[in-house]
């Protein structure tokens, strides 16, 4: 994982993954600096992660006060429980669905837990976090937040994209994407991630879209896309299409079998 910073309140603890055949998609973690210091998400769990050390340059995590999880799939829950852990005084903001998902791996300590809804708002001190259901997730538990005093908007899955290089996905700004790569890429998320979009009235999608444009975030911390900057009217009409795109179909036995001889000794070079 490497860190940089999103604007004077926010880091990004970017990290990815290579999707072989789509590229490689950003998995972020972020940390909003704020009078009682938010967590968003805490990355996946894989062994050769260690989000607490990269954690640990940015803020002591002893001083995070809240772990806001956007939803409970793996990608975003691997670290979870070592920062309840170093982290005494947090809680985890989450949903009652989100909190029995979690707890049918791990039970969750329900008196650090703090039942969120979209509509509702949460206080860290200095400023308000205004909990919002995205328009494309892939979990029903989802929720993102808006911070009035920055002018950011955490959208959890929504608006991610595969990314060609690794270098890319862990990038500080999006923006140096080319406009159509980036459409393409988000269109695609959109298919894999959201597939019930493909099936969506689009009038009635377009008006759960809606809400962000009075939104007008200025800036845009996706768990699956490099931070952007000022593209907020583009990425809206971007998702507001993905009613009745193509959905995506990935590879079948056949082809993993094709894969998996071109690692075997001999196999196609």
């Amino acid at each position: 994982m490497s860190t940089h910073k999103a604007g004077p309140d926010s880091t990004v603890l970017a990290d990815c993954l290579e999707v072989p055949g789509l590229g490689f998609l950003p998995v972020n973690v972020f940390v909003l600096h704020c009078a009682q210091p938010v967590v968003v998400d805490t990355g996946v769990g894989l062994p050769d992660r260690d989000l607490l050390n990269t954690l640990g340059s940015v803020i002591d995590p002893a001083d995070v006060r809240w772990i806001w999880l956007t939803h409970p799939d793996r990608d975003h829950t691997g670290g979870l429980f070592a920062l309840l852990e170093a982290a005494p005084a947090a809680r985890v903001v989450t949903t009652f669905l989100g909190a029995g998902i979690m707890s049918t791996e791990h039970p969750l300590p329900m008196d650090r837990v703090y039942f969120l809804n979209p509509g509702q708002s949460l206080d860290v001190g200095d400023r308000t976090l205004h909990a919002f259901r995205p328009p494309l997730f892939d979990n029903p538990a989802t929720v993102g937040f808006y911070d009035d005093r920055s002018h950011t908007c955490f959208s959890s899955d929504c608006f991610g994209g595969p990314m060609p290089t690794a270098d890319v996905a862990t990038s500080g700004d999006v923006g140096a994407v080319r406009a159509e790569d980036l459409e393409a890429a988000q269109l695609l998320w959109a298919s894999v991630d959201s597939p019930w979009v493909q099936v969506a009235d689009p009038d009635r999608f377009r008006a759960t879209v809606e809400p962000l444009r009075s939104m007008a975030p200025e800036t845009i911390l996706c768990t699956h896309l490099p931070p952007a900057f000022g593209l907020a009217p583009r990425f809206i009409d971007t998702i507001a299409a993905a009613p009745g795109m193509s959905p995506f179909v990935g590879p079948d036995q056949a082809a993993l079998e094709q894969i998996l001889a071109g690692f075997e000794p001999g196999g196609p070079a």
